[in-house]
C-alpha cells in the first residue's frame, strides 16, 4: 500500500476537537432515519478532512457522517448542505452516489451541519495504474471511470431539482478570473513566470460554445468506490467543488492524470501504458466523445491547460499559506514546492494548443 494509501484508508479512533455528542446523534438518527437502531458506535475516516467524516456502526448496519468542521469557517466554504443536495439530485437519476438519509443544518445538535449516508463497500485506488488490478482487466476499470463522467455530463440537472445548483454559463470566464484573482493577490507567495503568461493567455482563448452540465470538479480514481472485484463504479464521493460548469473542463481534470507526475496526485506521466495495457490519453478522449455524442474536442490542450492552471493557482494559495505560517503539515510544504511544477505542466498545454 503506497503512502497515500495508508494515510487515508480505512478508519482511527476520533480525533481531538472533533468529537460527536453520540447521545444527541443517536436522537437525531432515531427521528429521521427510517430502521435505525442502536446502539451507535462512532470511528473518524482518516481521510476527507476538509469535512470530517466518519464511520457509524450500528449491530446490523453502517453509516456515513459528513460534517462542517468545528470553529469559524470562510463564507461558503464546507458547504455539506450543497453536497446532501447533490448526491440527493443524483440518485433520482440512477448515477452511482451513496443514498442520503438526511441532512441536519441545526447546530445545537452536533455544533455543526452535517449529512448521513449509505455506507458503500468496495475499492478505492489511489494509484491512476490500478496496480493491484491485473493487467487483463485495466480497460474495463478505466472504461468504468470514463463512462462514470459521461452519464454525470448527461444527468438533466433541472430535471432532478439541481436547476440553481450553480451559475450556468461563462465558467471559464469566471473560474479564470477566479483563480487569477487569487494568485495575483497572494504577494507573499511570489509571482511565476509560467502564470503571468497563462493568466493573460487563458481568457483570451476560451473555445467557442458555451455548455452547462453538473461537473464534479475533483473526479479522479481515489474519488470512486469501485465493486470489490468488479470493473464497476458503486459510488463518487467527495462532492464539495460541485456545481453547474462546462463538462469538458470536468472530463479535462479526469483526463489530466495523463500528464500529472504521480508524486503529485495520481497521475500517469512516465507510466509504460503499452506495458500496463491502459488506454492512452487519446483513447481515453475518443471513448468519452463516443458516449457524449461528440465527433472529437477540438482546443484539447485548452481545457487540460485551464485545468492545470486552476491546480497550480490552488497550490500557489497554500505556499503563501506556508510562507505566513498558517499552514505547517508536511503536506502542505510539498503542495509549495509542487506549485512551479503544475505551472509549467499548464504551459506546456498553452504552447501545445498553441502550435496545434
Amino acid at each position: 500500500m503506497t503512502d497515500v494509501a495508508q494515510q487515508n484508508t480505512g478508519t482511527t479512533a476520533v480525533r481531538e476537537g472533533y468529537e460527536l455528542d453520540r447521545d444527541a446523534l443517536t436522537a437525531w438518527m432515531e427521528a429521521h432515519v427510517d430502521a435505525f437502531a442502536g446502539p451507535l458506535q462512532v470511528a473518524q475516516f482518516k481521510g476527507g478532512q476538509s469535512n470530517p467524516t466518519y464511520r457509524l456502526s450500528t449491530p446490523s448496519r453502517d453509516y456515513v457522517l459528513r460534517r462542517k468542521p468545528p470553529g469559524k469557517l470562510l463564507k461558503g466554504a464546507h458547504a455539506v448542505e450543497r453536497e446532501a443536495a447533490v448526491m440527493t439530485g443524483l440518485g433520482k437519476a440512477d448515477f452511482p452516489v451513496p443514498h442520503i438519509y438526511g441532512l441536519c443544518e441545526d447546530d445545537a445538535v452536533l455544533g455543526t451541519a452535517f449529512f448521513v449516508m449509505e455506507m458503500v463497500e468496495g475499492r478505492i485506488f489511489w494509484d491512476a495504474t490500478f496496480p493491484d488490478v491485473g493487467r487483463d482487466e485495466r480497460p474495463a476499470y478505466f472504461d468504468a471511470m470514463n463512462g462514470v463522467l459521461a452519464d454525470l455530463h448527461k444527468v438533466d440537472y433541472a430535471a432532478v431539482g439541481l436547476g440553481d445548483y450553480g451559475l450556468p454559463g461563462n465558467y471559464f470566464e469566471r473560474q479564470i478570473a477566479r483563480w487569477s484573482k487569487q494568485y495575483l493577490a497572494d504577494e507573499k507567495a511570489g509571482r511565476d513566470a509560467n502564470m503571468d503568461r497563462l493568466v493573460e493567455w487563458l481568457p483570451a482563448n476560451i473555445p467557442p460554445g458555451d455548455e452547462t452540465a453538473i461537473v464534479h470538479g475533483d473526479l479522479r480514481c481515489d474519488n470512486m468506490i469501485f465493486h470489490p472485484s468488479e470493473p464497476r463504479v458503486l459510488a463518487v464521493l467527495d462532492w464539495e467543488l460541485s456545481t453547474l460548469g462546462h463538462p469538458l473542463a470536468d472530463f479535462a481534470y479526469n483526463a489530466m492524470m495523463y500528464r500529472m507526475p504521480p508524486d503529485i496526485v495520481a497521475g500517469l506521466k512516465g507510466a509504460n501504458l503499452a506495458a500496463l495495457n491502459i488506454p492512452s490519453e487519446a483513447e481515453y478522449v475518443a471513448a468519452y466523445c463516443k458516449r457524449v455524442g461528440r465527433e472529437r474536442i477540438p482546443n484539447w490542450d485548452f481545457y487540460i491547460a485551464f485545468n492545470f492552471f486552476r491546480l497550480a493557482a490552488i497550490f500557489h494559495g497554500i505556499k503563501g499559506r506556508v510562507i505566513r505560517g498558517t499552514a505547517a503539515s508536511a503536506q502542505a510544504q510539498e503542495r509549495a514546492k509542487d506549485f512551479p511544477r503544475l505551472a509549467a505542466l499548464a504551459a506546456e498545454a498553452m504552447e501545445a494548443c498553441r502550435t496545434a
